[in-house]
């Protein structure tokens, strides 16, 4: 419960930022949040291909 507190509260903060910084470091940020994301995906995909389960 304490976790999804304070991600809310980060998520807000975050939010909060977004809206007073310029469009070009908002699309910056989102693109690297997302390449980021896209290689987490990706590792977590390829670990899990290589478990065998016996």
């Amino acid at each position: 419960m304490l976790f999804l507190v304070a991600a809310l509260l980060l998520l807000g903060i975050v939010l909060g930022t977004v809206a007073h910084v310029p469009l070009s470091v908002s699309l910056a940020a989102a693109v690297v949040i997302g390449a980021w994301l896209a290689v987490f995906a990706y590792r977590e995909r390829h670990a899990r291909r290589g478990r065998t389960t016996d």
